[in-house]
């Protein structure tokens, strides 16, 4: 139970970040190197969450990668 509330948790503390995004394109204060990262990371959670066929990992990490990507795909184009 602990875990499925904080993988809501951290999967939905992504949503106003992407809305701010995709709203003003404003991506001055964000981190390339840091969203960088996350994406990554979250996409080899994901295979490892395929890999152990764990649908809750496979689950949060999918929304999450989106939603990262997303950030990440607005900071390159509007530098």
């Amino acid at each position: 139970m602990i875990g499925s509330i904080a993988g809501i948790l951290t999967t939905l503390a992504f949503i106003p970040q992407v809305i701010k995004v995709v709203k003003t394109k404003d991506t001055k204060s964000l981190s390339l190197g840091m969203y960088s990262m996350q994406v990554v990371g979250v996409f080899l959670w994901l295979i490892h969450g395929i890999v152990i066929r764990d649908m809750a990992l496979v689950v949060a990490n999918a929304i999450t990668f989106c939603l990262s990507l997303v950030i990440l795909v607005h900071k390159i184009i509007y530098k």
